[in-house]
């Protein structure tokens, strides 16, 4: 169940802190690193009239006070914010930047977004989890035969997904449930000779639910000086991927799957056709998974391209490690030069579902998996920690990028009219305690 937030009122308190603490919840929602949440709030604060505010932010919520003496409010984020969602929270910020909106009517404007309902059922979103298994296992084991067993394990998975929503209390035994089951379909498969290479199957079937993304975020933000919401990203991730490496090896039990059988092997390369449709096929899935604003179908088709046909390439020819960094960096550029399109999203909106082609976990979690099944070793968990470091590498680098031209962005002067804000005399009363934003939240 997720809260349903209560009609907006002006008045209450001061509306720049609770402006603030409800951006601020909504970018982290939506997968933002936390010290990315922190810069963009203190590139804001000065133009709704208060340039020394205190922000900190961590996965699971942030403090903003007004001042260094003011008191200090801290808003909770719960639940994900689905990336429609996230592309309209970006344009309020680009209008407050640009003066255009007041906070008042912002305010109200977040509101409006929180309770826009998803473009198409949930259920069609768990459904598009099918057609990112499909280009995964193009990318990873192409065969017709395993093309039909990832299908039918990815409708397993989305199945599950559809249970857990319906039923809150099995959502934490999601990442073993799935795991175990899509094991039990592909190591059945294995044993009949129908596919080879189940330990790649496997992984292209649950990568959807996989927290490689997460964990490459924690990476940029202990990178960045934020080592407490890095660290707490690093672990969440790692026990997730611990909890699907253990479904794994019980099924391997289970089906008396010998160690040397899940091993990290390919059976053939894709040929160009079939890594060219893999990654059609996963941006389909991905627009569909994460609910893809329709308008920007086109740019962040764009972007997702230039990720994925940057990291494929030089990782057959070089490493995961090569791959990653060059697909990472290639998608923050392609997605700051579509950005500048006229009519275009943010960078922001384009880049988060290029970044779930760069870091799916995938690689990551097959080379630790070796190290669980006994067939890897100490090169193995090298092998997928620097894969992730690459990654981590790349997206800080092209932050930085990013960074500067939303800097040079703004130093152009504005041709829109100016709004008048509050300055101190005029600023409403404080607001302490615990702020509860209009965002996604999990009844505990």
């Amino acid at each position: 169940m997720t809260s349903r937030p209560a009609p907006y009122a002006s008045g209450q308190g001061d509306e720049r802190k609770r402006l603030l603490l409800e951006v601020g919840a909504a970018l982290l929602g939506g997968g933002a690193a936390s010290s990315d949440v922190e810069d963009e709030l203190r590139a804001l604060s000065p133009v709704i009239g208060c340039p020394e505010i205190t922000v900190a932010a961590l996965p699971t919520g942030l403090f903003v006070g007004l001042e260094p003496m003011d008191s200090v409010s801290f808003a909770p984020v719960d639940g994900a914010v689905r990336l429609d969602q996230s592309s309209e929270v970006l344009k309020v910020v680009s209008a407050l930047r640009a003066r255009e909106l007041t906070v008042s009517a912002a305010l109200q404007r977040l509101h409006q977004i929180r309770a826009t309902p998803p473009r198409w059922p949930r259920w069609v979103g768990d459904l598009g989890g099918i057609p990112i298994g499909i280009g995964l296992c193009l990318l990873l084991q192409p065969a017709f035969a395993n093309l039909l067993v990832v299908a039918s394990c990815s409708l397993v998975v989305a199945v599950l997904t559809m249970l857990t929503r319906r039923w809150r209390s099995l959502a934490r035994l999601l990442p073993v449930a799935s795991a175990f089951v899509s094991s039990l379909i592909v190591l059945g498969a294995f044993h009949a000779g129908w596919v080879d290479g189940p330990l790649r199957l496997i992984v292209a079937a649950i990568a959807v639910l996989l927290p490689g993304s997460a964990i490459v975020v924690g990476l940029t933000e202990i990178a960045s000086g934020a080592a407490a919401a890095g660290t707490s990203r690093l672990v969440s991730g790692g026990v997730q991927i611990a909890l699907f490496i253990s479904g794994v090896v019980a099924a391997a039990a289970l089906t008396r799957t010998p160690a040397d059988s899940l091993t990290n092997g390919v059976s053939a390369h894709p040929a160009w056709w079939a890594a060219v449709l893999g990654i059609a096929i996963c941006v389909l899935g991905l627009m569909i998974h994460f609910f893809t604003p329709i308008e920007h179908t086109l740019a962040i088709a764009v972007v997702m391209g230039a990720a994925g046909g940057t990291q494929v390439p030089l990782q057959l020819i070089y490493n995961p490690e090569v791959g990653g960094f060059t697909g990472a960096l290639a998608a923050m550029v392609a997605a700051i030069v579509v950005s500048w399109v006229p009519g275009a999203p943010i960078w922001r909106v384009t880049y988060v579902p290029a970044f779930l082609i760069v870091a799916p976990g995938s690689f990551g979690l097959l080379n630790a998996s070796q190290v669980e099944f006994g067939s890897g070793t100490s090169k193995s968990l090298l092998t997928a920690l620097s894969a992730f470091l690459a990654i981590a590498v790349g997206t800080l680098i092209g932050s930085i990028i990013a960074r500067a031209a939303e800097h040079s962005a703004r130093s152009l002067p504005s041709t829109t009219g100016a709004v008048d804000w509050p300055t101190g005399s005029e600023r409403g009363r404080s607001v302490s305690g615990r702020h509860t934003p209009c965002w996604p939240t999990r009844r505990r």
